[in-house]
């Protein structure tokens, strides 16, 4: 290590440079006790950009009644403008859609599942009812000239159910992608995966005709797989990870999910493996430490502990 920074060995067969999408403002903040305040959003987001981060998803659309810590998205918006980075958005329904649009937005995401009972505990739909809820939304979306990411959650394991067969998680994906879809994000919502499971997964879903370049991965750290899951990914050509600033986040409606991997930690990893992302890993590491005060909290990223230990 020299001056906060890894030894770069590369290794052969990855992609020479990774698109992080940065969850932390939406996926991170909506699972807070307590709602930060829209200015601390809007500053997170700017400090985010300015480390290098070319896509943060912003918010969400969806009813204030069910992620009140969002609530405030049409006043954060309008607070980023100028800011240099794509800020997609996520929308639950053709309602959402329309606040977005009204507002500008460029980028959105829908958020779905593979399994039945994850459909019911977060959209009380089935899984074809939702994907049903789904499809005027991408297509009114594609008309305006609007790009669509489709999430994929409970990819690799499931509370309720168990283990997913990876069949199913082909079948859902290749339906998701059939709406009109530009990317998938295949999400690991109890943070249950391993490498080998990571692979069959991308294996069947090249069978189902679903291209990896349209693929991104969102792992979480429950059992410290997160890092080697992407890995495992990255081996198979996956180039989009999905990552939280500080590794905040989980999911309100499956307890078992702890945070999202921290996008600190799969910087150092990419930077190690010589893989370029764009992002200055000592100004993200000041803006996870920056948000942890507000937040009245240390960072649980490993990665900002090392760099900069944290007296809260």
């Amino acid at each position: 290590m020299i001056d906060g920074l890894p030894m770069v060995v590369p290794e052969p067969g990855l992609p020479d440079r990774v698109r992080i999408h940065e969850v932390g403002p939406r996926d991170g903040l909506q699972n807070e006790k307590a709602v930060v305040p829209v200015e601390v959003k809007a500053e997170f987001i700017r400090r985010l950009a300015d480390a290098g981060l070319a896509t943060i998803e912003a918010t969400s659309f969806v009813h204030p009644k069910w992620v009140p810590q969002l609530a405030d998205a049409e006043r954060l918006m309008p607070m980023l403008d100028g800011v240099a980075a794509r800020l997609p958005v996520l929308v639950p329904n053709e309602r959402g859609l329309e606040r977005a649009l009204a507002l500008g937005v460029r980028e959105i995401a829908v958020f779905g599942s593979v399994t039945e009972s994850f459909a019911k505990a977060n959209l009380n739909r089935t899984v074809d009812e939702s994907l049903e809820m789904f499809a005027p939304v991408v297509a009114t979306a594609r008309e305006a000239g609007v790009t669509v990411r489709g999430y994929l959650s409970m990819c690799f394991g499931d509370p309720w159910e168990g283990a997913v067969p990876v069949g199913q998680v082909a079948r859902v994906a290749r339906r998701l992608l059939d709406l009109g879809c530009d990317e998938l994000s295949l999400g690991d919502t109890i943070g249950v995966a391993t490498p080998g499971h990571v692979g069959a997964v991308l294996t069947a879903l090249g069978a189902a005709g679903v291209p990896v370049e349209r693929l991104a991965v969102h792992f979480h750290d429950t059992y410290g797989q997160a890092l080697s899951n992407t890995l495992a990914a990255l081996r198979h050509g996956v180039r989009v990870v999905d990552a939280s600033a500080g590794g905040l986040g989980g999911c309100p409606y499956a307890k078992s999910a702890t945070g999202n991997l921290a996008t600190e930690d799969l910087v150092w990893m990419l930077d190690g493996l010589g893989i370029e992302t764009g992002v200055d890993l000592g100004r993200l590491t000041a803006t996870s430490v920056w948000m942890a005060g507000h937040l009245g909290r240390p960072s649980p990223s490993r990665t900002v502990r090392a760099l900069s230990p944290q007296e809260l």
